[in-house]
C-alpha cells in the first residue's frame, strides 16, 4: 500500500522540478506563444494564419532561426505555405493530381529569407526566422505563415489539433506545451469601421530552460572598481571546458592555458574547439566562416566562455557614481545582432543616465524596480562582432546615489544576476569581490595636538 503514495510524490516533484527549471525570476511571464487562426474552410481542410509572438523580454531567436514543428492528429497534409516552408515533403506517391507542399506527419517548418517573390510573402514572414525580444523591439517581436491544411475536418466540431509542438530557437531549450482552444481572434477592417473573427482559434505555448539548452553557462561575468588594483577574473572554466575538455588549434604548448590544463596543439578530443587570439590562424581569412553544425571557435581563454561581461565600478561623485560596462565576444564563427542585457542590481531604480546603450527598466513584481535591460543603439552598436579587435561593445551608467542604501562595502556596487541574450552569465564567487581597503588611522586634530605640546612644556618648566 506504501507504492502508490510514494509514486505519487515522486510524480509530484517531478512535476515541480518540470515548472521550476523553465520559469525565469526576471521575466516570470515570459513565453512564446503559437496561435492557430482558422480563416477558411475549404473541400477537405482549412486554411490557418500561424503568429509567433514573443512575450520574452530580453531573449530573441537569432541566425538561423526558428524552426516550429508538430505531429498530425490524423493523416492531414499541408497543401501549401505562404511566409515559411516545410523543411522535407515526405511521401506524397499517393496523390495523383496535385501534390502536396508536405505530406509528413511530423512536419518541420522554418521561416523563409529576406527577398523572396512578393507572392510568397505574407505580413510578418521572410526574416530567416529572427524574432526580436518583446522588451527590446516589440514589432519585430512576431513571426507569421499561412498553411492550408488538408485531409482534416471541417468544421469546428471535426478538426484535430496538432499535437506535441516543438520549437527550436535556433538550437534546444524550448518546451511546448498542449494546443488549448481559445475565444476566436477578433480582427478590425482597414477602415476600423467593421469587426470579423476567425472561425476558429487554438493556441500553443513554448517556454525557455537554460538547462535544457545547454549543460554549462554560455557567459561569465568579471569585476574590477576604482577603489582597489584587484581584477577579479572569469571563474576558470565557468563555461564548462574542464569537464569535456577542449580542442586547441594552433596554439602549441600556450594552449596548456586554456581548459583543463592540456598541451593540446592539434586538434584533441571532443569539446570546443580554440585557438590563441595571436596565432596565425586568428589573423587568417575565413577564420569567421560559420559552420553547418553552428559548432563554435573559441579564443582560448581560462573560462572558455564565448561572451564574458566585464563590471568596472568607475568612479564616485557627491551625489552619483558611474560603472562601465564592456562586453566580449570570444566566438570567432558568431556575431550576435540586436543583443541584450539583462542586470539585477538595487540602484538601477535611480539610473540618471546610460552612454552609448539603449536603456529600459524592467518591472516583473511591479514596484521592484531593481532589474534593467541594455542594448545597443540602433546601426551603431547593436551588431556585437567575431572574437577580434571589434568584438566588443562598452557603455557606462550613471547613477543617483540613495544614501540610505549606498555603500562600496561588502561588493554592493556589483551586479546580483547578469543574463546575456537572455541566458544567466556565471558570476564570481562572493568572497573574490573586490573590496574596500582598511581605513587609514585617524590623524588627531591639530587643536589637540597643540594642547598636548603645550602641556608637555609646562611639565618641562615645572620639572626645571
Amino acid at each position: 500500500m506504501e507504492l502508490p503514495r510514494y509514486a505519487l510524490l515522486a510524480l509530484l516533484l517531478a512535476v515541480t522540478c518540470s515548472v521550476a527549471v523553465a520559469y525565469d525570476p526576471l521575466d516570470p511571464n515570459g513565453n512564446i506563444t503559437i496561435k492557430w487562426d482558422v480563416i477558411s474552410w475549404t473541400a477537405d481542410g482549412y486554411v490557418a494564419m500561424v503568429t509567433m509572438s514573443n512575450y520574452q523580454m530580453y531573449r530573441q531567436i537569432l541566425a538561423p532561426g526558428w524552426t516550429v514543428g508538430w505531429s498530425w492528429a490524423k493523416k492531414e497534409v499541408i497543401w501549401s505555405i505562404v511566409g515559411a516552408q516545410a523543411t522535407e515533403q515526405g511521401d506524397c506517391s499517393k496523390f495523383k493530381g496535385g501534390i502536396p507542399h508536405s505530406c509528413k506527419r511530423t512536419p518541420a517548418i522554418v521561416d523563409l529569407l529576406p527577398g523572396v517573390p512578393y507572392n510568397q510573402q505574407i505580413a510578418n514572414c521572410c526574416k530567416a526566422g529572427v524574432v526580436s525580444a518583446y522588451g527590446q523591439d516589440p514589432a519585430a517581436s512576431v513571426s507569421a505563415f499561412q498553411v492550408s491544411v488538408g485531409l482534416a475536418g471541417t468544421t469546428n466540431k471535426t478538426v484535430k489539433l496538432p499535437t506535441n509542438f516543438t520549437l527550436a530557437g535556433p538550437g534546444p531549450g524550448y518546451t511546448c506545451g498542449p494546443a488549448t482552444i481559445v475565444p476566436s481572434t477578433v480582427y478590425l477592417t482597414p477602415d476600423r469601421r467593421r469587426r470579423t473573427q476567425a472561425l476558429m482559434t487554438w493556441t500553443v505555448t513554448c517556454t525557455y530552460s537554460q538547462q535544457l539548452a545547454s549543460r554549462y553557462p554560455t557567459c561569465c561575468v568579471s569585476f574590477s572598481s576604482f577603489y582597489n588594483s584587484t581584477i577579479v577574473p572569469c571563474a576558470k572554466c565557468a563555461c564548462g571546458c574542464g569537464h569535456d575538455g577542449y580542442r586547441g588549434n594552433g596554439g602549441g604548448g600556450r594552449n596548456a592555458r586554456a581548459g583543463n590544463g592540456r598541451n593540446s596543439g592539434g586538434h584533441g578530443g571532443g569539446g570546443t574547439e580554440c585557438i590563441m587570439g595571436d596565432s596565425k590562424r586568428a589573423l587568417s581569412a575565413g577564420v569567421n566562416t560559420p559552420r553547418k553544425d553552428g559548432a563554435p571557435l573559441l579564443q582560448c581563454t581560462s573560462h572558455m566562455c564565448p561572451i564574458r561581461v566585464h563590471w568596472h565600478v568607475k568612479l564616485n561623485y557627491k551625489d552619483y557614481w558611474r560603472a562601465k560596462i564592456a562586453i566580449t565576444n570570444f566566438n570567432y564563427r558568431m556575431n550576435y545582432t540586436q543583443w541584450t542585457l539583462a542586470a539585477q542590481h538595487p540602484n538601477l531604480n535611480n539610473v540618471t543616465e546610460v552612454f552609448s546603450f539603449q536603456y529600459k527598466p524592467l518591472l516583473p513584481y511591479g514596484n521592484i524596480n531593481d532589474t534593467g535591460m541594455f542594448y545597443g543603439l540602433k546601426f551603431y552598436n547593436d551588431l556585437l562582432m567575431e572574437a577580434g579587435p571589434f568584438g566588443n561593445v562598452q557603455s557606462e551608467v550613471l547613477m543617483r546615489k540613495d544614501y540610505n542604501t549606498f555603500t562600496f562595502s561588502q561588493g554592493w556596487a556589483f551586479p546580483r544576476k547578469i543574463y546575456f541574450n537572455g541566458d544567466e552569465c556565471k558570476m564570481p564567487p562572493p568572497d573574490s569581490y573586490p573590496y574596500l581597503p582598511n581605513s587609514a588611522p585617524i590623524a588627531p586634530p591639530r587643536s589637540m595636538a597643540a594642547a598636548a605640546s603645550a602641556f608637555l612644556v609646562v611639565l618641562l618648566l615645572l620639572g626645571a
